[in-house]
C-alpha cells in the first residue's frame, strides 16, 4: 500500500493565505516527502469555488497542474506526482499525451496520470463549450483515454483514433514516456457506466473524498463484474481512494484539532458540523484508530491511499496531518507485516 497527499492548489487551500504561493506548495510537497509519503498529488480546474460544499461560490484562482508538477518534480526530487484528475475537455488528447510524456521524463518517470469526465460547468462556459450531458461526458473520455494510452506507450507507433470527438491520424510522441510500458494511467469516478470504462480501458481505478467501506465495496463489486464479463483479472486495475483525514494523538488532541479546523475552514463548509458527523466516511481519530481504518481499506483492496488533510478538496486545515497520518500509515503496514 502506498501514501498521497493531495497538495494545496486553490486560494483557499491554506487558512490565511490568497493568493496560495507556490513556495508554500513546495514546502508542503517537502513536508510529505520528508514524512514518508510516497506520491503527492493536484487536480485539474481553471479556477474553482466550494460553493457545492457550503462555502463560498465565488471564483478563486488555481494553479495549472501540468505545469506545476513539472516544476515540483525539480523541486521535490523522490516522491511519484500525479494528476487527480485531469479534465479531458480541457485538452486536445493528442496535446495532453505530449504533454504527460514530456512530464514523465522531467521527473525522471514518477509520474501517475488520472483522467476524468469532467464536472465543472463554469469551466466548460469558460472554454465556450456547452455542458454535456453525463453520456456524452462518458463517450468523450472513452476516446481520450483510448488516445493518451496509446500514446503514452514507451516506444508508441504512430496512433490513429478516429473518434467523434478526439481524433489522432497518425499521431507521434517523440520522446516517448520514460516508464515503461507507460505511466500507469487511471480513471477517476464512481458511476455503473464509468466503472465498466476503467474495466475495459484503463490501468486503474480512483474516487474520493468521503466513502464508507460498505459504499465502496459495493463498487468494487460493480468493477469486478465488469472485469468479468471481459476476461480481466480484477487484481489487475490499480485502486487508489482519496479520504479526508483527521488524526489526533489522543481523543482529547483529536477534539482540540477539529475545533482548531473549523475555526480556520472557508466559511460555511463546518456550520452546524460536529466531530461525530465530521467522522462518517473519513479517517478520523487518534493515530491508533485510523490505522485500524487503513487496515479495513487496504483489506479492500486499496493500493494507493490518498490523504486529503483539511475540510474541502486540496485544502490544508491542520499541516501537523502530514505527519501524524503518516504515523497512522506506519502502524497499518506494520501490523500488515506481522501478521
Amino acid at each position: 500500500m502506498r501514501l498521497g497527499l493531495a497538495l494545496p492548489q486553490f486560494d483557499f487551500s491554506v487558512p490565511g493565505e490568497s493568493p496560495l504561493k507556490y513556495d508554500t506548495i513546495v514546502d508542503v510537497a517537502t513536508r510529505a516527502e520528508g514524512a514518508g509519503f510516497d506520491s503527492v498529488w493536484l487536480a485539474d480546474h481553471l479556477f474553482f469555488d466550494i460553493g457545492k460544499y457550503g462555502g463560498s461560490s465565488e471564483f478563486v484562482g488555481a494553479f495549472e497542474p501540468l505545469v506545476t508538477l513539472a516544476a515540483l518534480a525539480r523541486d521535490v526530487p523522490r516522491v511519484r506526482i500525479g494528476t487527480l484528475v485531469l479534465c479531458e475537455a480541457l485538452r486536445p488528447a493528442t496535446v495532453l499525451a505530449k504533454a504527460l510524456a514530456s512530464l514523465d521524463r522531467v521527473s525522471g518517470g514518477r509520474l501517475d496520470v488520472g483522467l476524468g469526465a469532467g464536472w465543472y460547468e463554469p469551466e466548460y462556459e469558460a472554454i465556450g463549450m456547452e455542458f454535456p450531458r453525463p453520456g456524452i461526458r462518458l463517450e468523450r473520455l472513452t476516446e481520450a483515454l483510448s488516445i493518451v494510452t496509446a500514446m503514452l506507450e514507451h516506444d508508441a507507433n504512430a496512433v490513429t483514433v478516429e473518434g467523434k470527438y478526439h481524433r489522432a491520424i497518425a499521431a507521434v510522441n517523440l520522446p516517448g514516456s520514460l516508464q515503461s510500458p507507460r505511466p500507469p494511467v487511471f480513471v477517476g469516478g464512481k458511476g455503473d457506466r464509468l466503472l465498466k470504462i476503467v474495466a475495459g480501458k484503463a490501468d486503474g481505478w480512483n474516487t474520493c473524498w468521503t466513502w464508507t467501506p460498505d459504499a465502496y465495496r459495493d463498487r468494487c463489486g460493480v468493477l469486478e463484474r465488469e472485469c468479468d464479463r471481459i476476461g480481466r483479472d480484477p487484481r489487475t486495475v490499480w485502486r487508489s481512494l482519496g479520504l479526508y483525514a483527521l488524526v489526533g494523538e489522543s481523543e482529547a488532541d483529536l477534539v482540540k484539532r477539529f475545533d482548531a479546523m473549523r475555526e480556520s475552514a472557508p466559511p460555511g463548509v463546518l456550520d452546524n458540523t460536529d466531530l461525530a458527523s465530521w467522522r462518517e466516511g473519513r479517517l478520523v481519530g487518534t493515530v491508533d484508530q485510523v490505522a485500524e481504518q487503513i487496515a479495513q481499506w487496504r483489506d479492500l483492496g486499496v493500493e494507493t491511499l490518498i490523504v486529503g488533510p483539511g475540510v474541502v478538496p486540496f485544502h490544508i486545515g491542520d499541516i501537523e496531518q502530514i505527519e501524524l497520518a503518516s504515523a497512522a500509515f506506519g502502524l497499518a503496514v506494520a501490523d500488515s507485516a506481522a501478521r
